[in-house]
């Protein structure tokens, strides 16, 4: 995804950014809402990189979910440059008859100006009591370089407080290559809160740890709206 230069050394290989919206096995025939996603990256005593998202959502039917979104980078508002267009996609395979529900997660992304990336892997979600548990694997595979297929992980646990509040912890991580990882892993950890506003999903975190190989603690914020 997109290039993050700032964070390596001036002669090594560009570095696809550090995925950080976790994604979760979700049916709603007939959905339409408005996806708005806004995260940072920070190194220590430098200034904020910033990648705010708008999409639209759709429940195509209770078995496959898609979405379009525009990706924007930047250090400031004002220095905001369109990133990458993408085409993200959930197929669920279970339902609810099993402990744990399995979908698949699909996302084709266009990066501006460096060709098309494509994600794919399974999505994970079990409930136990008020817990809700997610954990997934995704790969992926960036036709116009020579990084071969890239392993990522998502982790979250959330414990429901009341209704409409849920309180837990995220987790995330580049592992490099899927058949040979690299020394240079990220892995980054923190706290999340869920709320529910009527017709709408908010969702806070921040997360400590590296981005591969350095410190980068990083925000996220995302608001689900449906219409």
């Amino acid at each position: 995804m997109k290039t993050l230069c700032w964070l390596c050394l001036a002669s090594a290989p560009a570095l696809a950014d550090p995925g950080y919206y976790l994604v979760t096995p979700y049916g709603e025939p007939g959905l339409r809402a408005v996806d708005l996603r806004y995260w940072t990256v920070k190194k220590p005593g430098e200034k904020a990189r910033l990648w705010p998202e708008l999409g639209l959502r759709y429940g195509v039917n209770n078995r496959w979910t898609t979405g379009l979104f525009a990706s924007y980078i930047g250090d400031t508002w004002g220095t905001q440059k369109l990133s990458s267009l993408n085409w993200q996609n959930l197929l669920l395979l279970t339902q609810g008859q099993y402990a744990v529900d399995l979908g698949v997660h699909a996302q084709l992304i266009h990066e501006r100006g460096e060709g098309n990336v494509l994600e794919l892997g399974p999505v994970l979600q079990t409930e136990w009591g008020r817990s809700q548990m997610n954990f997934n694997l995704i790969f992926e595979h960036d036709w116009a370089s020579d990084r071969g297929t890239q392993l990522k992980y998502q982790g979250q646990w959330l414990y429901r407080l009341r209704p409409g509040l849920r309180l837990g912890v995220q987790g995330f991580g580049e592992l490099g290559r899927w058949n040979r990882w690299s020394e240079r892993q990220s892995h980054r950890a923190g706290p999340s809160l869920r709320l529910g506003l009527g017709e709408a999903d908010l969702q806070l975190s921040y997360l400590w740890g590296q981005t591969y190989g350095r410190r980068g603690d990083m925000f996220s914020a995302q608001l689900l709206w449906r219409f």
